[in-house]
């Protein structure tokens, strides 16, 4: 009598093999053309495929990826240039740590200790600020592309200036220096934008305290809001006859 076989799956065989990670060829040559350019000036650099790209240099060199970006590159639009202060902000979550600490007692938790580790996002940072700026080239044909540049601002606080390469830059460094206390060196005016000329401090800085929220919470911390339809079932109940005149109007 012949053997029966049986079949048996092969597990090795049956498996099938993960999928090769995406690859954005145009984007890691925006990479690659900066690292050519600046060599070990390139901290750090992500591309996520089919969506975006982010190159951080080190602050002295900063201009010069600018430089890099619209002279070599021909990325010529400038978009935006800001701050960002990485700390946690010192006040909860309400700028008020008293409004967290009656919460947390209420709900009978121990409140944690405010975090102080600093997360910088893409492309990395040490520091407790950063320089971010956008740019790119929306001239070329079939050639739409942008980056967002990053680098970390040292404690003297102080970096290059892009007035001399995007002539765009000037307001959004002013501002920048006026909320966050970032000097940019080379500018041509850094002056007040928003706040009175003997303002002391820097508004945008997880630091600096927000007066009118102290007073105030932040909306949604503490209010409490009626659910749907019990602001409505309230005045029918005192405007039982319909006549806009609630019971105790009419009784007074």
């Amino acid at each position: 009598m012949a053997d029966e076989q049986t079949d048996t799956a092969d597990p090795a065989g049956d498996a099938e093999e993960p999928a090769a990670a995406p690859v954005d060829e145009n984007r890691n040559v925006i990479v690659e053309s900066f690292r050519e350019h600046l060599g070990d000036a390139v901290v750090d650099a992500e591309v996520q495929p089919g969506q975006d790209v982010w190159v951080r240099v080190r602050s002295d060199a900063w201009r010069n990826a600018a430089e890099v970006a619209r002279n070599a590159l021909g990325a010529r639009y400038f978009c935006f240039l800001s701050v960002i202060d990485w700390l946690p902000s010192p006040y909860g979550r309400s700028m008020d740590a008293s409004v967290d600490l009656e919460l947390a007692r209420l709900a009978g938790e121990e409140p944690a200790p405010p975090s102080t580790e600093l997360a910088h996002g893409v492309a990395g940072g040490e520091t407790q600020f950063q320089l971010l700026a956008r740019v790119a080239d929306v001239g070329t044909p079939g050639g739409f592309w942008g980056v967002t540049l990053k680098a970390d601002v040292d404690d003297s606080l102080t970096i290059d200036s892009w007035v001399p390469v995007y002539a765009g830059a000037d307001w959004h460094e002013r501002e920048a220096w006026e909320m966050f206390g970032v000097t940019f060196a080379g500018h041509p005016g850094l002056r007040h934008m928003y706040l009175p000329s003997d303002f002391e401090g820097h508004p945008m800085r997880k630091r600096f305290p927000l007066l009118a929220r102290m007073v105030k919470p932040w909306p949604g911390i503490v209010d409490v809001e009626p659910m749907p339809g019990e602001d409505d079932a309230g005045d029918a109940a005192g405007d039982a006859d319909g006549s806009g005149t609630t019971s105790e109007e009419a009784e007074s």
